[in-house]
């Protein structure tokens, strides 16, 4: 295992790092501690040979771009305080209503204006049971972003020789809020040499949240038997999109028990002969094909 820690710039005056952990398959994730962002996953293929699968930059600068912020795709951040669309901004608990800040038309996205992927986090490097860790915190003020209590949040990223990057959240809070974390990572197994028509899909799921029209679940599922969106079987995603053109904003639910750490969902691409399995405790989770996401935010090297 080896981690390497260097300056990647400054936000707000604070000093921005970029963290490298890399185990002994050759396997390499860079993470930044502005927004928690993953900015590089570098994994070998099938002949040995190293590349990227994941949507990021290679300077914080390509974060702050005006085509960044105007397309605002969230690559490989950490999202908080609530990953997802809330109808109108607005909330009650406990018979108080709660107006929060809205930045996706009439709705509130992914913890509003100033998310936790805009915020510098503290980070520090530890190695344990012999797996490369990058252990991040957060405080969260009372009233950010118009949000109840006061949050600390701890994040840990952690890689294997297994080759898993396991990402474990954690919050305590002084007040009843809303919370739910994840991180926004964009794959392209095939290492951006081609589209993802031909990554395989499996999502174990027979039923996703019905949206209203801009986006936000209206309380009802809906089942996936005989719609585009049924992946329980494998399924390559070129011949999905002949079925939804617009490609994939679905969130799922899981056949799985609560709280339960299952394989939930699997890409393959054939040709690089890459797999991703996703393994989790909740309950479910958004597959989403990147619909809204602008073709001119590459990296240095042109790839993206």
């Amino acid at each position: 295992m080896k981690t390497e820690k260097s300056t990647f710039g400054t936000v707000d005056g604070r000093e921005v790092e970029l963290f490298t952990l890399e185990n002994d398959n050759g396997m390499t994730v860079k993470i930044t501690n502005y927004g928690g962002i993953v900015t590089d996953i570098i994994i070998p293929d099938k002949t040995g040979a190293r590349s990227s699968i994941a949507c990021g930059f290679d300077s914080l600068e390509g974060y702050f771009s005006e085509a960044y912020k105007a397309n605002s795709p969230y690559f490989g951040c950490l999202v908080g305080r609530y990953a997802g669309r809330i109808k109108d901004g607005r909330f009650t608990i406990d018979g108080t209503n709660y107006q929060l800040a809205t930045n996706d038309g009439p709705n509130h996205l992914h913890g509003g204006i100033r998310g936790y992927d805009k915020r510098v986090w503290d980070a520090r490097l530890v190695e344990d049971a012999g797996d490369a860790v990058l252990a991040l915190s957060l405080l969260s003020e009372d009233g950010e972003e118009g949000y109840p209590g006061t949050v600390r949040i701890a994040v840990e990223y952690r890689l294997t020789n297994a080759n898993e990057l396991r990402i474990r959240y954690r919050a305590e809070t002084d007040k009843a809020t809303p919370i739910t974390l994840t991180n926004h990572t964009y794959f392209n197994l095939n290492s951006f040499s081609d589209k993802v028509l031909d990554h395989v899909v499996q999502i174990r799921s027979d039923r996703y949240l019905v949206p209203d029209e801009t986006n936000v679940p209206v309380g009802e599922e809906a089942a996936v038997a005989g719609t585009a969106a049924d992946f329980n079987a494998p399924r390559r995603l070129g011949d999905a999109f002949r079925d939804l053109p617009m490609g994939f904003e679905h969130y799922y639910v899981f056949n799985k028990p609560l709280g339960a750490l299952e394989k939930v969902a699997e890409i393959t691409e054939p040709s690089p002969g890459r797999r991703l399995e996703m393994l989790t405790t909740e309950p479910g989770s958004l597959f989403y094909t990147g619909r809204y996401t602008s073709d001119e935010l590459r990296r240095e090297d042109g790839t993206q």
